[in-house]
């Protein structure tokens, strides 16, 4: 019998529900979620974490100019230089976000190390768990994986801001790396052999269904920006409502349109404003700045490119009707992506061989794989979200949904490594 040939092992779900509960009490909040900004203290902890459990695993780690972290279980018996096998996702999280948002896929994949070393499998290439910095967005949509798929050059890099304004480069030096090293990230397509990324869904059609394992088709293309809409600060008492030119009321009158500009666009198409800053900020002035922060998304880049457009007419609409200035600032297009077909298939194969039902589904969220897909072939497997519920500390997935998900990524890891 081929090392191919041979069966996985399985996971040691006990140490894996540790690692996720551990995990969680970086950056824990009193509502019960977690805030846990990459660079940041709770960051901080994690990474060091991280490099005790490789240690003790006898697993080698490494991490690059921008922050993504690799822990290398090595093949001794692969040709060298032989591409290695990737499985990860991201550990940081949005602000009061949940425990397994990421986590499950980058512990899962940790796990993963730990399993085919302990059972000495033995490999025709190396494995790499792979864990993303900022997936989330603070300083850049999906940074880490941006970094790997194509770099960033230096003056791109001392643009980007974190949501409270601080300068990525600074907390960059603040981790005590050279912030060259953070334009020296990108891999060369071939480099990686392939690529698996476990997550829970963070929707309710698994659930719905009674899938156990959804089977990611395609993942969905976001763009960010920012709108500034600039009024004239004055008196709150003595300056008449017909007279105000009220960067706030501008904004809030967009606002309220976003579903309707959505629905223009397409069915699928979503927009969302999450952060909006207001200057001067005092409850007895009249705002003269609005800035607003826009996530946007939908399946096809074109329509993404068409939703974009139609943001910036409906701002500029709204500026003439309240007598303001507007000016709209792109930060980023993240292209949506179909996922390869032979990891698809290779996903619904292992499922059905532990006896799990499976779904094929896109994704609506955003993953580092979307950008590693430019790369290596790339794979995602969905676990179920109870109540679909997600990027809030009621996020939720079952402990034997999460240890069905592992199995599942482990036999995958398995194969791709031993093939």
């Amino acid at each position: 019998m081929s090392s191919s040939e041979l069966p996985a092992p399985t996971v040691l779900m006990a140490r894996l529900r540790r690692d996720l509960e551990h995990v969680a009490g970086y950056g824990a909040t009193a509502s019960g979620g977690v805030s846990r900004t990459s660079f940041s203290g709770a960051d901080r902890q994690v990474r060091a974490w991280l490099a005790d459990e490789c240690e003790q695993a006898g697993l080698a780690l490494r991490t690059d100019g921008i922050g993504n972290v690799f822990m290398r279980l090595e093949a001794p018996g692969a040709p060298a230089g032989a591409p290695p096998v990737w499985a990860g996702s991201h550990l940081d999280s949005v602000p009061e976000g949940g425990r397994f948002d990421g986590a499950l896929g980058s512990l899962a994949a940790l796990e993963v190390l730990r399993r085919l070393a302990e059972e000495h499998v033995p490999l025709r290439r190396p494995v790499e768990a792979v864990v993303f910095a900022d997936e989330e967005g603070n300083y850049h949509h999906l940074l880490g994986s941006t970094a790997v798929a194509r770099g960033f050059a230096p003056n791109e890099l001392g643009e980007l801001r974190g949501r409270d304004g601080d300068q990525l480069v600074d907390a960059l030096q603040a981790m005590g790396w050279d912030v060259g090293a953070a334009t020296r990230t990108a891999v060369r397509p071939g480099d990686v052999h392939a690529y698996v990324e476990l997550h829970i869904e963070q929707g309710s059609v698994l659930e719905s269904a009674g899938a156990r394992i959804g089977v990611v088709t395609a993942i969905v293309g976001m763009g960010g920006g920012h709108l500034e809409f600039r009024g004239r600060q004055d008196h709150a008492g003595t300056t008449p409502m017909p007279l105000r030119r009220d960067a706030l009321r501008g904004a809030a009158d967009l606002l309220v349109r976003l579903p309707e500009v959505a629905r223009s666009v397409s069915e699928n198409a979503v927009v969302t404003c999450g952060i909006l800053h207001v200057e001067p900020g005092g409850a007895n002035v009249v705002p003269g700045l609005a800035r607003l922060q826009l996530d946007f998304r939908d399946p096809d880049r074109e329509r993404i490119l068409e939703l974009e457009e139609a943001i910036v007419v409906a701002a500029r609409d709204v500026a003439d009707r309240h007598n303001l200035k507007v000016s709209y600032t792109r930060e980023s297009i993240t292209d949506p992506v179909p996922l390869n077909p032979r990891m698809q298939d290779l996903v619904a194969t292992v499922a059905a061989s532990q006896g799990m039902q499976t779904l094929r589904l896109p994704s609506g969220a955003g993953h580092d794989a979307q950008n590693v897909a430019r790369l290596a072939p790339t794979g995602m497997i969905f676990v179920p979200s109870v109540e679909g519920r997600s990027h809030s500390p009621a996020e939720l997935s079952t402990w034997e949904d999460i240890e069905a998900g592992a199995n599942v990524l482990l036999a995958m890891v398995h194969a791709l490594a031993t093939d």
